[in-house]
């Protein structure tokens, strides 16, 4: 086991390291000269050049990367020079806000999806299954931003139970944030909500059909023993690895949703609807050398 596990770490290390150059060679091809975009069009020459000493651009490419990994490894991640604040809070502000949000979707959607999957299984081409397939499927097929604007509309300015502005101060505390982040949360459990009940319906058909149930229902152990003890902990073993690459999509992959980053890294709703936001978007747009890196590496 415990070769396993350092066999394991060292394979997350290795992956680190590969990312962490593949992030670093891509910083370096964004356009223009760092140098000249910060000091402007206006600064001579002897003054750009003593910039590019100072930042270290001169310097080999090995000694670069090196350099750079060593700060990030460290929490020096430099200052934004378009927004003249250090990086290193802004990107941990944002972390908190979407692990508030990534953990609050997870705690709605397993629970539901998991019941929804074994009903469906347990009931195989009967009608709870048709109706819990074809109702998932069906929200599933309709883009984010379809059903964030619907909730929006029905939950914000029909029914008014939860505001529409999701902006977050940095800190607030979880209970606080909750309200705000309750939308957002259910857009995004819409979506995962299929995907993880349909591979828990898959599990539990494929179990029920092997013949260590069969045996055990046979010798008279009763069907709910069977089902709780047996089959849902073979069945869900596929389930929890999807919910554990779900969980690193929620921080990382939500991008394209009917709410705007107002600079808190959680999303809140606009006249603007559509348009999104992010430290790492806004950084490649105005060419801010310093952020795009270390938000790759964190995946904000």
């Amino acid at each position: 086991m415990a070769r396993f596990v350092l066999r394991r770490l060292g394979f997350l290390l290795l992956t680190f390291l590969l990312t962490s150059i593949v992030i670093f060679l891509v910083t370096q091809f964004l356009p223009g000269n760092v140098a000249r975009i910060i000091l402007g069009r206006e600064a001579g020459e002897a003054a750009v050049q003593a910039l590019r000493q100072k930042l270290g651009l001169n310097d080999p490419l090995p000694v670069q990367y090196f350099h750079w990994l060593g700060n990030f490894v460290v929490g020096n991640w430099g200052d934004s020079y378009s927004t003249r604040q250090a990086i290193f809070p802004l990107v941990m502000s944002r972390t908190r806000n979407s692990l508030m949000l990534a953990g609050l979707t997870l705690v709605i959607s397993v629970p539901l999806a998991v019941l929804m999957g074994v009903i469906a299984g347990l009931n195989e081409n009967k009608w709870p299954d048709h109706v819990i397939s074809l109702s998932s499927l069906s929200v599933v097929g309709l883009p984010e931003f379809v059903t964030g604007l619907v909730l929006i509309q029905v939950l914000s300015f029909t029914f008014r139970i939860f505001p529409a502005n999701s902006s977050i101060r940095p800190s607030a505390s979880f209970a606080e944030a909750l309200p705000m982040l309750i939308l957002p949360a259910l857009t995004a459990t819409l979506v995962l909500l299929a995907y993880i009940a349909r591979l828990t319906r898959a599990g539990v058909v494929e179990e029920l059909k092997k013949l260590y149930v069969r045996t055990a229902i046979l010798k008279g152990m009763p069907r709910n023993t069977v089902i709780f003890k047996h089959v849902l902990r073979n069945a869900l073993l596929p389930t929890i690895t999807i919910i554990a690459i779900s969980f690193g999509w929620l921080i990382s992959g939500r991008k394209l949703r009917p709410f705007i980053e107002e600079g808190t890294g959680t999303p809140s709703a606009s006249n603007k609807v559509g348009v999104t936001s992010t430290m790492l978007t806004t950084s490649l747009t105005f060419l801010d050398w310093f952020s795009p890196g270390p938000c790759m590496m964190i995946g904000i």
